[in-house]
């Protein structure tokens, strides 16, 4: 009897093994971030209205109606018409991917090259290293913000000039964070058996170093998208980023500033649509790092 229980614990062990799947554990704790799961869903909502938003609107976005201008939300106009009298909930469903867009690209191109800047400043160190940082402290410097608006100033309005000015202020973010971790991972025992079994560096930062990083890139990542999002409603608000007839969330602020004492949802309808969207981003972005950092 000894004999079968041992057996059958040892086919329960190995059965325990064998299902497990690290997707399956990070899913299993990110249940368990039950706020971050809800930000998450709306993200692919987002996502989703982005990808087919202009099959989807109930009315043209672009389209005016001066029998039908200001009027507050009902069941006609969920979120109401803006002084030309054009649907707001059809312009914030369009105005969805613009955002997203702009953003995704921006921030992709910042990481892209903040990481490649990081990885090589924090692994070969010396004069690169202090040069690639004393750059970066240069750029901290000036609030994002404010470096954004002088580059899009020298380079002229318009979402493209806004893509590069987001990027460029993104990249010393994540040059530093992923300077940080090569530091760090740098100095373990499966990097130094790599170095000493002849690996090149390339390898080394390419095989060893840079998959160690991934989920603070990740991270980080997510929260600067709503950082992104903020940046384009801003320039968009001053005039620097989409044209004034483009349906921009942050075009959409400035055209109904006007109208805020008369039909303040012309400007709080976008406003909900830039504060929901960039909280599920920082949401998700907390929520990943408590499943992703080890430490935490």
């Amino acid at each position: 009897m000894e004999v079968v229980k041992e057996t059958e614990q040892n086919e329960i062990t190995v059965n325990r093994k064998n299902s497990y799947s690290p997707m399956k554990e990070l899913w299993e704790k990110w249940k368990r971030q039950k706020t971050a799961l809800w930000a998450s869903f709306f993200i692919i909502l987002l996502i989703l209205t982005a990808l087919l938003g202009p099959y989807i609107t109930p009315y043209d976005p672009y389209k005016a109606d001066y029998n039908a201008t200001l009027q507050t939300p009902s069941l006609i106009h969920w979120a109401g018409t803006d002084e030309f009298g054009r649907d707001i909930f059809s312009r914030i469903i369009v105005g969805t991917r613009i955002s997203l867009t702009v953003s995704f690209i921006s921030v992709g191109i910042g990481a892209l090259f903040g990481t490649l800047l990081g990885l090589i400043s924090g692994f070969f160190g010396g004069r690169l290293d202090r040069f690639v940082m004393r750059c970066c402290d240069i750029m901290f410097a000036f609030p994002d913000l404010i470096l954004a608006i002088a580059i899009v100033a020298i380079l002229g309005p318009g979402l493209s000039n806004v893509v590069i000015a987001i990027s460029i202020f993104s990249i010393p973010s994540f040059a530093r964070l992923i300077r940080g971790a090569t530091l760090e991972v740098k100095e373990l025992v499966f990097v130094e058996a790599a170095r000493s079994m002849g690996a090149s560096n390339g390898r080394i930062i390419r095989k060893h170093i840079f998959p160690d990083t991934i989920s603070s890139l990740i991270v980080f990542f997510t929260m600067r998208i709503g950082t992104a999002i903020l940046a384009v409603a801003s320039l968009s608000f001053l005039g620097l980023g989409a044209s004034p007839d483009t349906p921009d969330w942050g075009v959409m602020l400035s055209m109904g500033r006007d109208y805020l004492g008369t039909s303040s949802h012309v400007v709080i309808m976008p406003g909900i649509a830039i504060f929901l969207t960039v909280l599920a981003f920082n949401v998700v972005g907390d929520g990943l790092r408590d499943v992703l950092d080890p430490k935490v």
